[in-house]
């Protein structure tokens, strides 16, 4: 740069320029001026303002403003070629409008010639771009092995108990269950279309098929799935937390009544996931689900996403035989491994805390802002230790410091006692909330998450577990 100086920097000012001519002098098209500077160019009609666009000779964005919709479909289809993007802005779309130019990461876009190479380098897709790419070829099986995903017609493995009773850290692609059979009978079927008002022809009217593709009553593509549902999904509650939807879903022959079904469900392919808001750690697994008829036919497919809670590791449950053992553990002269409290002063912490529990002790603020208390509170659900050396907030009102019993054996058993009130309260009350200083309102559950990294926590301070 001219006269530029290293230590103030080099800065231009927007500069709005006019090119009366514009289709003659083509400087203008081959000279881009990257920066806050604009040329305008007069045209008269549409054909005018396509054959300026194009006389960029490759452009990442343009913008078209108007609310006639022929315009915008006459100016778009014959500018396309010409660029990565269009933006169509009206009066409808105006307020959330990006901006003419302003980046899309996720969007797949980018012109021919200098604009980009044909896609903008957004998101994660833009990494591609700097990997190498292999196509694989082999059997199912082999693919299924090498890539990680379940590929259809490969070998299953059979799993040895029901796949939803592992955790997502157990679950392995290929793992599969065969289901038992069942039959689907004219009574289903009419139930199903009351159930859900679906009275299609074909499977409420078995005189309407002529010249259909049916050549019975007919069962719905949607009651196969979830009579294959029915036969797949373990009823008692364990890992898995929820169905995360279908992927995608194939009817590829009719059921008809009294035919009879069966499916195999198998694993697909796992991605791991952060966990989010007040729920416990959880994984995406994806099953593919094949429904076969009593021939075993292959009648329809489904790829079924579920949330699979994964293992907590972390802390040991505190069973009332775990606590009684680490409470036996602890005695006067034993020393904390952090913190400056006492044997008998972490005792009589737990007991504060479990009368606040149970409803005992609330007449105090919550201390976290309310700007960050459903974060704060969503910490609960997490596999995460408590942090160290963290003030109790309510340690003056406590009187922390101050010892209140008379021995340790004391305290102990003491605090024994407000733990079983806590129980009783939320036993009695399922549904009753209570304030917690740091974590806002807890439910019965809730406080048991706390309970279990609270003693955790305090048990590890003096080396109990």
């Amino acid at each position: 740069l001219i006269g530029a100086d290293f230590d103030k920097g080099a800065f231009i000012s927007p500069i709005l320029l006019r090119e009366d001519h514009p289709f003659e002098n083509t400087a203008v098209h081959e000279r881009e001026a990257f920066g806050p500077v604009s040329t305008i160019m007069p045209y008269k009609t549409i054909e005018d303002a396509v054959t300026l666009s194009q006389m960029g000779k490759g452009s990442l964005v343009s913008s078209i403003i108007t609310n006639d919709d022929d315009t915008a479909k006459a100016f778009v289809l014959n500018a396309a070629s010409h660029h990565g993007r269009i933006l169509v802005l009206n009066r409808e779309n105006a307020r959330e409008s990006t901006g003419h130019g302003s980046p899309l990461p996720t969007l797949v876009h980018g012109g021919p010639g200098r604009a980009g190479g044909g896609e903008e380098m957004g998101g994660m897709r833009g990494i591609k771009h700097y990997m190498q790419r292999t196509a694989i070829q082999g059997t199912p099986t082999t693919l299924t092995k090498v890539t990680g995903i379940y590929q259809p017609g490969g070998a299953y493995t059979e799993a040895k108990q029901h796949p939803f009773k592992y955790h997502w850290e157990d679950i392995e692609t290929g793992m599969s269950l065969k289901t038992h059979k069942r039959t689907i009978t004219d009574t289903d079927i009419i139930n199903f279309s009351n159930l859900t008002w679906d009275h299609f022809y074909a499977h409420t009217d078995i005189t309407a098929l002529d010249g259909s593709i049916f050549e019975k009553r007919t069962a719905h593509g949607y009651f196969i799935l979830a009579a294959a549902a029915g036969l797949f999904v373990y009823p008692n509650k364990g890992p898995v937390a929820a169905n995360y939807g279908l992927e995608e879903c194939r009817f590829l022959r009719p059921i008809y009544h009294n035919d009879t079904i069966s499916v195999r469900l198998t694993c697909k392919q796992k991605i791991d996931r952060d966990s989010r808001g007040a729920e416990l750690p959880a994984g995406i697994v994806k099953w593919y689900a094949e429904v076969f008829d009593g021939e075993d036919e292959l009648v329809a497919i489904a790829t079924v996403l579920t949330l699979v809670q994964k293992k907590q590791i972390t802390f040991t449950e505190m069973t009332d035989d775990t606590i009684k053992v680490c409470l036996d553990k602890l005695k006067v002269d034993t020393k904390p491994n952090w913190g400056s409290m006492s044997a008998q002063m972490m005792i009589e912490h737990l007991e504060y805390t479990y009368k606040i529990a149970s409803g005992e002790i609330q007449d105090f603020e919550i201390s976290t802002s309310e700007d960050i208390l459903e974060k704060v509170h969503a910490t609960l659900y997490n596999y995460k230790k408590m942090p160290r050396e963290y003030d109790f907030p309510l340690m003056k009102k406590a009187g922390e410091g101050e010892l209140k019993h008379d021995n340790l054996e004391m305290a102990k058993a003491k605090m024994l006692e407000a733990r079983q009130a806590y129980l009783e309260f939320f036993k009695d009350n399922p549904d009753a909330k209570t304030k917690n200083v740091v974590f806002g309102e807890l439910n019965g559950f809730e406080w048991y998450l706390l309970e279990r990294k609270h003693l955790n926590h305090h048990f590890e301070q003096f080396g109990l577990i």
